[in-house]
């Protein structure tokens, strides 16, 4: 799965350590959005559909943090 830079930014803010658990999270997330916030929205509902679309082993694979120097 092809994750955009600001949907991995995403993930990694809101990341709960298992996949099933950060669609709870942006899904709830989301409720707190007000109506001027289409783009936050937006970026969160793409990140939802492809997270739905994968698995937890493909999850899992992720690197949602770089590497540190």
């Amino acid at each position: 799965m092809n994750f955009l830079y600001e949907e991995i930014n995403l993930m990694a803010l809101y990341n709960t350590g298992n996949r099933e658990r950060l669609i709870e999270v942006l899904t709830e997330m989301k409720t707190y959005l007000t109506l001027s916030e289409t783009e936050l929205r937006d970026l969160t509902d793409g990140t939802l559909d492809k997270l739905a679309g994968m698995t937890d082993a493909e999850f899992n694979e992720l690197e949602l943090y770089p590497d540190c120097i």
